[in-house]
Formats: structure tokens, C-alpha cells, sequence
């Protein structure tokens, strides 16, 4: 977190310095004072062995960190002993010095659905919201942007980030244990802010769309991604109680209600550019999760519903411009 003081002036952003140095004094503190997962996870890190990679490829589908020829059978059992401890592991997949982590969901899918329809992103400044252990921060540092910030507050995937950051010490990659909420106000800050998996979450997703607008500089772009129902007549799902077992969500829009949504928050330029059926296998149970996946999650009898009744999940991708 302090690393990303240190770049401010270049990043463009010492307007916010004074502010974003208290989250970070904060966070700081509640991290060196950790206790419960926090604390646990840390200690993971902490303990997996010191390498310097000589190879590194984020180009690939597997973010790959080293070869395993370089590792020795006890410091490689050890690396996997780290990983290990860090599950559930829900994007990826990575690769660490041969170690092949084969995360729930195979995230380069949505990486090549939506990588075609982004801007360039050389000399950008991103903001991800809910990065989780970075890996579409680290395909996206492969372009060189300025830096890319993330943002997430959960325990096990903020210290998954930790690790991939202990071998590739990537310089423009950030990430700050927080939620969106508690970021300060940063008007005009990003070229680009990724808000993906997150609005079906919040009780509120038109307010975070226009804080979002906001952070951004003129000619700015957010990337949307969400779920979604069929239809276009401007409706929206709301589940009694859980989707798809899933706690927490709240709005699920027709294609024209999302359209509606950027409409309302005031964007323009907005496009739809893919639409998909989550299958099992993009997200799946492997040995690197120790919960249900997605086939748990839909009727046995009936595939095309979850185990609630409600449309099985449909993820869509929206692009829109300030």
C-alpha cells in the first residue's frame, strides 16, 4: 500500500494524497494488528519461501510466475503448502514455479470476451473494484498502463494478491484492503474504473454508477459487468432471498434496465458487448476450492434455473463513456 504513496506524484494524483494516506495509515494499522482470517492469511504469506522468478508471462491464460525446474522438492513442497493455505482460490488460474493453482473460475474466458472491446490501456490509470487476488489487474499491467488500483476487502483474496505480488513485484499493480465505499472522493481521477460482479450486490446500484461517473476524467470508461435476465423491458429480478445461494444480491436487470441504469447515472457511448451463459465450465469446483461451485448452485432437474427457481445465471458486459 505505502508503494502506492510513493507514486503518486507520478501517478498523476497527488490531489487525493492526504486522503488516501489515512486509508492507508488505517489499513496499515489494521493489518499489523490483524487478528481472525486476516491474521491467518498473513501469516501464510509471511511464511511461503523468498523467490525471485526469472520468468514471468501475463500474456498467457495462466498468469505464470517461474519454472520448476529452479525449485528444489522442499522449498517447492513448501510453496504449495502457502498456496494451499491461502483457498478458496476463486479466479485464476496461476501458475508459481510449476504449481499450477486451477482456480474455480477459468477467468481468461471473460478476459478474452472482454479484452477486444477495451480501450488502450498504455498510460491509463484503472481503478478495479472488488479485484479480488488481481488477475485481471495483472493481464491488464501487461499493457503498461500508469497503474492499476484495487480494491478489496476480503481476507483470503487480498492476500492471494499478496502472494502473486511476493514473486512478481509487479510496479504499477496495487491493491488496498478496503471496499469501494470507504475510497475517498476522487473526481476526475481514472481513464478507466472495471466494476465487475459487483452492482447486483448493493441496494443502490444507480448511486454507485454516478459516484463511479464521477471518478472519472472526461472521456473516461467504465467496464460493467453483471447479471442479467432476458428481455428488454426495462425489469429487474429480485430474489426473496438468496441466488443462486448466494447471499446479498439484490437487482438483476433486463439488458434495457442496465442500459437505463448508465442512462440515469449519466453516461453515454454505452454498449453491450457480450452476453453469456455461465457454464460449469467456466466456473467449476476444483481441488483449490473447498465449497460448492456452480452445479450446486442450479436445479438438477432442471439446468436452466437455479436451485431457487430463477433464471440460471447470465453474465453480461457493458462498456459506457463520461
Amino acid at each position: 500500500m505505502e508503494r502506492f504513496l510513493e507514486r503518486f506524484g507520478e501517478c498523476g494524483l497527488a490531489p487525493w494524497y492526504d486522503d488516501l494516506a489515512a486509508v492507508v495509515k488505517d489499513r496499515r494499522n489494521f493489518l499489523d494488528n490483524a487478528k481472525g482470517n486476516f491474521l491467518r492469511f498473513k501469516t501464510v504469506v509471511e511464511a511461503m519461501p523468498a523467490l525471485s522468478p526469472k520468468d514471468v508471462d501475463l500474456d498467457g491464460r495462466y498468469i505464470r510466475v517461474g519454472e520448476a525446474a529452479v525449485l528444489d522438492a522442499d522449498v517447492q513442497e513448501q510453496l504449495l503448502a502457502g498456496l494451499k493455505g491461502l483457498c478458496p482460490w476463486r479466479k485464476g488460474p496461476f501458475e508459481f514455479f510449476g504449481i499450477e493453482v486451477d482456480a474455480e473460475w477459468q477467468s481468461w474466458m471473460k478476459w478474452e470476451r472482454l479484452f477486444p472491446h477495451l480501450p488502450p490501456l498504455a498510460g491509463r490509470r484503472i481503478l478495479d473494484i472488488g479485484s479480488s487476488n488481481g488477475y485481471y489487474m495483472f493481464k491488464m499491467a501487461a499493457q503498461n498502463p500508469t497503474f492499476v488500483l484495487g480494491l478489496e476487502p476480503q481476507s483470503s483474496f487480498y492476500y492471494q494478491y499478496q502472494a502473486v505480488q511476493k514473486y512478481l513485484k509487479h510496479t504499477n499493480v496495487f491493491c488496498l484492503p478496503i471496499p469501494y465505499h470507504q475510497l475517498p472522493v476522487m473526481e476526475a481521477a481514472f481513464d478507466l474504473v472495471l466494476c465487475m460482479g459487483i452492482l447486483y450486490h448493493r441496494k443502490s446500484p444507480v448511486k454507485m454508477l454516478s459516484q463511479i461517473r464521477e471518478s472519472l476524467r472526461p472521456g473516461g470508461q467504465i467496464v460493467v459487468e453483471n447479471l442479467v435476465i432476458e428481455g428488454e423491458r426495462n425489469l429487474c429480478l429480485f430474489p426473496h432471498d438468496r441466488y443462486a445461494k448466494m447471499r446479498n444480491v439484490f437487482f438483476i436487470p433486463d439488458l434495457a434496465a442496465m442500459i437505463s441504469w448508465l442512462d440515469r447515472a449519466g453516461f453515454k457511448e454505452i454498449r453491450c458487448v457480450d452476453v453469456s451463459t455461465t457454464s460449469i465450465e467456466e466456473q467449476r469446483k476444483t481441488d483449490w476450492i473447498q465449497t460448492e461451485s456452480l452445479a450446486d448452485f442450479l436445479n438438477p432437474d432442471d439446468p436452466c434455473k437455479t436451485v431457487e427457481g430463477y433464471p440460471a445465471p447470465v453474465r453480461a458486459i457493458f462498456l459506457a463513456r463520461v
